[in-house]
C-alpha cells in the first residue's frame, strides 16, 4: 500500500473515495464538509438526509463513519466522519483514532483501491496539527489492507503540509 501527503482540493481528486471532515449532523457546514457538499450538489444531502431519518436520527457519533455515493465530485464515494473537538481536559485521540480506522475499513468493505483523508478535527475543531499529523499516519502505518491500494492525505495550506510532512 502507497502513502502520499499532497497539497490541494480534496474535491478534486480521482480516487474512489474522500473523507469528509462532517459534523454529526451530515447536512453539510463548513471548510472541508461545506466544500465536499456544494461540490458534490444536492443528491449528497438528500442521501444524507436518509441516513439521519434511518440509522442515526440523532446525528452520527464522533468517530465513527459512513459511505455515501460521490455524485458531482470525480470519486465513487464520500465516507463522512466526524471528528472530535479538542480539549485540553480530555484525551480524545481514541475518538480521532477511531475516525481513520472506520473509514478505512469502510474503503475496505466496499474493495476500493484508493482514498483520501483531510485533516480530520484539524480546523474548527481545534486539534493541534502535531498531533492529529501523528495519529493519523499511525493509524495509516499499522492498518491491514487487503483492497486498498493507494492512500492520500490531501492539505489544503502550506502550513498544515509542512506539519504532517515533518510528523
Amino acid at each position: 500500500m502507497k502513502t502520499e501527503i499532497t497539497k490541494g482540493d480534496i474535491t478534486k481528486l480521482e480516487v474512489d473515495a474522500i473523507v469528509n471532515a462532517a459534523n454529526s449532523g451530515l447536512m453539510g457546514g463548513g471548510g472541508v464538509d461545506g466544500a465536499i457538499h456544494r461540490r458534490a450538489g444536492p443528491g449528497l444531502l438528500e442521501e444524507c438526509r436518509e441516513i439521519r431519518r434511518k440509522k442515526f436520527p440523532k446525528g452520527l457519533p464522533t468517530g465513527k463513519a459512513v459511505i455515501t455515493g460521490g455524485y458531482d465530485l470525480p470519486v465513487k464515494h464520500i465516507i463522512h466522519t466526524v471528528g472530535p473537538v479538542y480539549s485540553r481536559r480530555e484525551d480524545r485521540s481514541e475518538l480521532l483514532k477511531s475516525c481513520f480506522t472506520e473509514s478505512l475499513a469502510l474503503a475496505e468493505q466496499n474493495k476500493l483501491r484508493s482514498i483520501a483523508f483531510p485533516a480530520i478535527s484539524c480546523g474548527i475543531y481545534g486539534y493541534p496539527k502535531d498531533e492529529a499529523a501523528v495519529i493519523a499516519k499511525g493509524v495509516i502505518a499499522s492498518f491491514e489492507y487487503k483492497s486498498l491500494e493507494k492512500v492520500i492525505i490531501c492539505l489544503f495550506d502550506e502550513g498544515t503540509f509542512r506539519i504532517f510532512n515533518e510528523a
